[in-house]
């Protein structure tokens, strides 16, 4: 796991956020409305929005060091919103980086 560069960042804390946001809906949730712990919610949640925001930094960065449409980071920018879409997004970042 590299970060040297803006893709690898972009890759990386895209299945960082991915993993918090999927930890999010199935464990945190679940367990704030079923089991009554809503401090769950509330790490998890703080976790999961701090990614968010330095993800939102480093595709921006992204963008700029690597020329991307505003199309092509939009599309990285809404997958993160998707339940597993970050980890679908990365298998075409990874394929784009290969050739």
């Amino acid at each position: 796991m590299s970060l040297r560069t803006p893709l690898d960042r972009v890759r990386t804390l895209g299945k960082a956020e991915g993993v918090s946001y999927l930890v999010l809906l199935g464990i945190a949730m679940p367990l704030k409305y079923a089991a009554g712990m809503p401090m769950a919610v509330k790490v998890v949640g703080w976790a999961h929005g701090a990614l968010f925001v330095v993800f939102g930094f480093v595709l921006l960065q992204a963008m700029f060091a690597l020329k991307w449409s505003l199309g092509k980071a939009a599309m990285v920018f809404i997958a993160t919103l998707i339940p597993f879409g970050p980890f679908v997004i990365d298998g075409r970042l990874l394929r784009e980086a290969e050739e």
